[in-house]
């Protein structure tokens, strides 16, 4: 994903989620993804879409059941 790429996303998020912690960073050996941050924890991936010309991003969180129980 391209840096301004990255800059939309990452404020699309902060904006949605009210979290102006949330940092978007590029993945160094993949094009087509970005890691999803609060702070310094890891939260998911960003996945950059493109299908039949048009574009859009999907982001997938994992929630552990150890997660759960804090």
């Amino acid at each position: 994903m391209e840096k301004a790429e990255i800059q939309k996303v990452e404020g699309y998020m902060r904006r949605t989620f009210a979290n102006t912690s949330i940092r978007v960073v590029a993945r160094p050996k993949k094009k087509d993804s970005a890691e999803v941050y609060i702070g310094d924890e890891f939260i998911g991936v960003l996945f950059e879409d493109k299908e039949d010309g048009d574009l859009s991003y999907n982001f997938q969180m994992a929630i552990l059941d150890t997660d759960l129980d804090e």
